[in-house]
């Protein structure tokens, strides 16, 4: 006689194929680093990689660290290569540094001690742009983004 799955099982096994496909789509997803996203300074500005290029416009996980922020609540931070203790970019795209992006969040998220590591994940973005809610000037952008602690 075959026994039929119980309900546990069944759900315990949906779980498992959830967690399995995140852990799949994660693992599809390019790793980008600080090292990897700029080249070198012209007279036409900072530029991305021709590797970064690629990306632009595509999912990518990217580590780095949480700079403050403006307030302990918000749908935006910056990313940081090291780990900073002020607001890294409050003035404009000149004294924008090669080693900062700013995320945007799909939903405002609670920040993080700024000496702990994260990782982003979220979409591509390149090109000056100013927030027009605070007047931020950017180059880099993850949008659309998550983070976790790594």
């Amino acid at each position: 006689m075959t026994r039929l799955p119980t309900r546990r099982i069944v759900v315990a096994g949906l779980a498992l194929a959830a967690v399995d496909q995140r852990a799949a789509a994660a693992r599809e997803v390019p790793v980008l680093s600080f090292a990897g996203l700029y080249g070198p300074a012209t007279a036409a500005g900072i530029q991305l990689t021709p590797a970064a290029q690629q990306l632009v416009g595509s999912r990518v996980r990217i580590g780095g660290f949480m700079a403050p922020p403006l307030k302990a609540e918000s749908d935006f931070f910056v990313l940081t290569r090291y780990p900073m203790s002020i607001c890294p970019f409050c003035s404009n795209a000149a004294d924008w540094p090669v080693d900062i992006v700013l995320v945007r969040l799909d939903r405002s998220a609670e920040t993080i001690e700024p000496s702990y590591a994260i990782e982003v994940t979220g979409i591509l973005r390149h090109g000056m742009e100013v927030d027009a809610e605070t007047g931020f000037a950017s180059l880099v952008r993850v949008v659309d983004a998550t983070w976790r602690r790594s």
